[in-house]
Order: structure tokens, then C-alpha cells, then sequence
């Protein structure tokens, strides 16, 4: 039987993995961990990405696709403020006219978190004269700390990052001690979609009765395998295979069933095997005595490899 990769990454960013895993022959189940969604822009906000336009920032760090699709919108939002990207001068007859400068102009470094983060700019007309988008080498906070641009950051210089709630705090926690000022724009949230733990109901039911039509003992099955992006969706699929409250009603629905077949009603964590991403879920998954892969980016190639590889 082909392997079974769960692909918990979120709807907007599953399809690429999930197309490729299946070219290669693997069966794919989507089932996001994590659902994105948009924060209120505060007035803090709002003062951040004015000074950011004035220049005040040594550079922009974008973290994902999603912060950069709306820190873009926002940028945009505010370029008719800013007397560099739109302004009225008089004419040589003396009235005003309206005047609109080529796009939008990067008032610092730009970095990109990856490819997808970086394609997102590539929506939007921006003035890259003077400033180019950078990337990591890998696409992760190890990546970014070692970009000469990073690197050379001192105590008094300013970094402004766009990103969603939460998330790892490597990059900022190395720069504080420097005594550079890092701010951030949270532009959205990570939350457990609300279907999240009926269809890993379904599909577990589904799962289990294939093994016990078959004969199939679970022991003897190839793990499924769990791609997991982020300490958030970790603790998501967490609490749902550990749902202790749901297993308890189950049990007793099932009384009658042969002991077996009752053993097997539920999985646990260590029924699977995990692809994970950096040394924090590393270190996540290994306290708990599971199976794993790290990978140190989220590539559909780079995942794949791992799969392929020996734990």
C-alpha cells in the first residue's frame, strides 16, 4: 500500500505539497491544523508602518505569503499619504495637477522568507532601483540571523517584521540581546479550524475499519505520516488525537466490540510518523518519544526527500 501523508498545512498553502506528494505516488489527506486569520491593524500598527516609510527601519523582514499579501494591501493603502509616491504640483499654467510616481518604493531592505513569500511582491509595481528583495539561504530564523544584512544589525539599529501572531522567537530574542529594536506587525492569527477535529474523527473511523476488514493488525501498518509546519498546529493535532473525553465515549458506544477491534478504536501520537520543521518541533516531537524527520524548510521537494529517507 502506498504511504498516507496527512498534510496539515493551512488550505491557502497545501496544494502545492499535496500535488507533489501525490506525483509521486503517495496517498495525501488535507487536514489543516491552522486556520489564518486577519488581526485588526492598531493605531501601533499604523505608527510602525509610517516610520517604516520614512526610512527609520535598517530593513523589512516578511516571515510568510500571508503577511506579505497584507502588509502589501496596507502599504498601498497609505502610498497616497506620502508625497513620494503621490503628490499635486502646478502645471505651467498654474493649476494643480495631479502627479503619481512609477510604484511603490522600498524605504529599506526587504527580506523574504522564502519563495512564495517573495513571489507576493511580484503582484504589486514596485521601484526596486535602489533595493533588492533578499532571501535567506534557508528559509527559517538560522537563515535570516546569518544574511550579512541581519548579521551586521548593532544596538540602536531598528528592524520592523511582518508576521502572523506568535510563531518562534529565535530572530528576535538574538537581536534584543544586541540591543537592537525590533517591531512587529502581526497581521494575522493562528487558530484550530473548527472541523479540524470531526474530520480527523472521520478519517481515523476510516482508517481503522480498512485495517480491521482486512485483517491488517495496526502494528504491522505503515505509520501515517504527519507533516506539521509549526509548534501551533503540533499542539492542534496534540489535543486532538489526545482527545481523552471523545475516546471515553467511544469506548462505552463500543462495548460489544471484540477487544481487539476496542484497542484499536483510537490512535495515539506515536501511531505516527512526522515531518517536521526546525529544531524547536524537533525537540517537541522527541520528548515524547515519537518518529520524525526534520527538515529545515517546507518544500514540497525537501519534504519528499525526507519521507523517502530513513528516520
Amino acid at each position: 500500500m502506498p504511504k498516507t501523508v496527512i498534510n496539515t498545512r493551512p488550505v491557502e498553502r497545501a496544494a502545492p505539497l499535496t500535488q507533489h506528494l501525490q506525483a509521486a505516488g503517495l496517498t495525501v489527506v488535507e487536514m489543516p491544523m491552522l486556520t489564518l486569520q486577519p488581526c485588526p491593524t492598531t493605531d501601533v500598527d499604523i505608527a510602525f508602518m509610517r516610520q517604516w516609510l520614512a526610512g527609520e527601519y535598517k530593513a523589512l523582514v516578511i516571515v510568510s505569503p500571508t503577511a506579505a499579501a497584507a502588509g502589501l494591501t496596507f502599504w498601498q493603502s497609505l502610498k497616497h499619504e506620502h508625497k513620494e509616491h503621490e503628490y499635486k504640483a502646478k502645471d505651467s499654467n498654474g493649476k494643480y495637477t495631479q502627479q503619481s510616481s512609477e510604484g511603490l518604493s522600498l524605504s529599506s531592505p526587504l527580506i523574504a522568507v522564502g519563495e512564495a513569500t517573495a513571489a507576493e511582491f511580484s503582484q504589486v509595481n514596485i521601484d526596486t532601483t535602489d533595493y533588492q528583495i533578499l532571501q535567506p539561504g534557508t528559509a527559517n530564523n538560522e537563515g535570516m540571523l546569518a544574511m550579512p544584512e541581519i548579521d551586521s544589525l548593532q544596538a540602536g539599529d531598528k528592524l520592523l517584521i511582518w508576521r502572523g501572531l506568535g510563531g518562534r522567537r529565535l530572530l528576535v530574542d538574538t537581536l534584543h540581546a544586541r540591543g537592537v529594536q525590533v517591531d512587529s506587525i502581526a497581521w494575522y492569527e493562528r487558530t484550530m479550524p473548527i472541523d479540524a477535529k470531526a474530520q480527523y474523527k472521520q478519517w481515523q473511523r476510516t482508517f481503522l475499519t480498512h485495517d480491521t476488514t482486512s485483517d491488517i493488525a495496526l502494528s504491522q501498518h505503515t505509520k501515517p505520516i504527519v507533516v506539521i509546519s509549526s509548534a501551533a498546529a503540533f499542539e492542534h493535532w496534540s489535543n486532538i488525537v489526545d482527545d481523552k473525553q471523545s475516546k471515553t465515549v467511544e469506548k462505552e458506544q463500543n462495548t460489544d466490540v471484540v477487544v481487539d477491534t476496542a484497542q484499536r478504536l483510537s490512535l495515539t501520537l506515536k501511531d505516527f510518523s512526522y515531518v517536521v520543521l526546525g529544531e524547536r518541533l524537533a525537540s517537541m516531537v522527541a520528548a515524547q518519544q515519537l518518529s520524525y524527520w526534520r527538515v529545515e524548510d517546507l518544500s514540497p521537494d525537501t519534504i519528499l526527500s525526507a519521507i523517502n529517507s530513513e528516520i
